[in-house]
């Protein structure tokens, strides 16, 4: 009779010790695979891998695409989102796709501000000298592209010709002169400005202080030396950059977070080991407009180890454990 328990119990030990070893599966999509966000993705990916977490970060187009993708793509729990992608979701009344996303999109965290890079040819001066000329504005369903269309809208500077083209392949026609200057909205530093400009091209940041604009954006600034060929510091104008999740109870609720206290919990961590961004991070800023997923919450702020938990119910598997030892 004894050898069956204990035959009963290796069984019972062996699926709850299987049950921990399993990871849970997350997806997470960012945005270009040398843009910020990616950066990020990766950094929390190498985190939760100690954690019990199996999370697949996705590249992408950036924040329009993602703020989808987290509504509608399979085993995507979670995306990066520029700020006023999300306001200006909710601002819009007529598609009840949109007013769903509007609804059901839900903050995880806020990350961090992402500055504005305006780069351009060396005689433009300022964001007004854009009037007329050949602007590069993001690929198309990038936050860049957004953020692009908006600071023209709320400046009234008209450009000659607004091209929707990717960050590298922007940077391209730029230095063969097909176009006069382009946006990219992203965290400093941006790998890819460190590492494909030399300084030799005539390229240079051009400031970002037109009044309707930083009315509408909050102020920032690109200090001098980010950038190897970059002396001076410039003024410009951000978003922030804000983790999100959709509103799915009855699969996702727990394990997102799970996940974001783990990220909550380990935020030293990402500031030693990840990228730079991570230093500039505040989980619990007050975004306006924003409130924090509620399934979020509750893995907040929460003690660790006995003292969280509630005494032991009476339990038929410890009182079998204990008639076999």
């Amino acid at each position: 009779m004894k050898k069956k328990r204990l035959a009963v119990f290796l069984v019972v030990l062996w699926v709850l010790m299987s049950g921990i070893a399993w990871a849970v599966d997350l997806g997470m999509i960012t945005g270009g695979r040398k843009g910020t966000y990616f950066q990020f993705g990766l950094n929390m990916m190498e985190l939760s891998k100690q954690y019990g977490f199996n999370l697949s970060v996705y590249n992408s187009r950036g924040s329009v695409e993602n703020v989808y993708a987290v509504y509608k793509r399979p085993r995507t729990q979670m995306g990066i989102v520029q700020s006023d992608v999300l306001a200006f979701v909710l601002k819009v009344k007529t598609d009840k796709t949109l007013k769903r996303i509007a609804r059901k999109t839900k903050m995880i965290f806020p990350l961090y501000n992402e500055e504005i890079h305006l780069l351009g040819k060396e005689q433009l001066l300022s964001f007004d000298d854009l009037e007329g000329k050949r602007v590069a504005i993001g690929k198309e369903g990038s936050g860049t592209y957004l953020t692009s269309m908006l600071l023209f809208e709320v400046s009234g500077i008209k450009p000659g010709k607004t091209v929707p083209l990717g960050t590298e392949q922007a940077l391209d026609q730029l230095k063969a002169g097909k176009i006069d200057a382009m946006f990219y909205v992203a965290g400093l530093p941006v790998k890819l400005f460190s590492e494909s400009i030399t300084g030799s091209e005539g390229l240079h940041l051009i400031p970002i202080t037109n009044k309707s604009i930083t009315e509408f954006y909050p102020m920032a600034d690109i200090p001098a030396n980010t950038y190897a060929w970059q002396g001076a510091p410039i003024h410009t104008v951000a978003v922030k950059a804000v983790l999100v999740s959709f509103d799915f109870r009855r699969n996702n609720c727990d394990h997102v977070g799970r996940f974001a206290g783990m990220v909550y919990d380990n935020l030293d961590w990402l500031k030693q080991n990840g990228h730079p961004k991570w230093k500039n991070v505040d989980l619990d800023y007050p975004l306006k407009g924003w409130s924090q997923y509620d399934c979020v919450k509750k893995y907040l702020h929460t003690v660790s180890g006995e003292e969280q938990m509630a005494p032991m119910e009476k339990n038929p598997l410890l009182k079998a454990i204990k008639e076999i030892l």
